[in-house]
């Protein structure tokens, strides 16, 4: 990790560092995996600097790999989180850029998921337990 203050030679161009990661660094900072995070990079969320194959993120892009987490754990997409990404600039620190309708919309796809989810539950408890019966109806002499 590069230290504030110092400056490097990237691609024959001078850049002041703040606090700039690897790849790794910034990996294991946010328990992703590389992959993922050049997926991001690939996907126009994340811009790194660049030094040869070197990659090197800065504060902006530690700001904006929360955020993706954050919109992944909320249960957008990748490219609803793009679209909530710019213009993040105005936003305080932390804090997705939705408006009030995509909040709903968003509450009722996760509801409608947690119901699915809890049907298929069900349905596989009640295969258990007919599979448990029978097996126990089998075994008795």
């Amino acid at each position: 990790m590069f230290d504030k203050g110092e400056e490097d030679d990237c691609a024959g161009e001078s850049w002041p560092k703040e606090t700039l990661s690897s790849i790794r660094e910034l990996a294991r900072d946010f328990g992703v995996s590389v992959r993922a995070l050049r997926f991001y990079e690939d996907r126009g969320l994340l811009s790194p600097a660049r030094k040869g194959t070197a990659r090197y993120y800065d504060a902006t892009n530690r700001h904006h790999l929360q955020l993706i987490l954050k919109g992944k754990r909320l249960g957008f997409t990748l490219s609803e989180i793009h679209d909530m990404l710019r213009g993040d600039e105005a936003k305080p620190a932390g804090e997705l850029k939705l408006m009030p309708e995509q909040i709903v919309a968003q509450i009722s796809h996760l509801e409608r998921q947690q119901s699915e989810l809890e049907e298929a539950l069900a349905a596989l408890r009640r295969v258990h337990q007919k599979l448990t019966e029978s097996a126990c109806r089998f075994s008795t002499p």
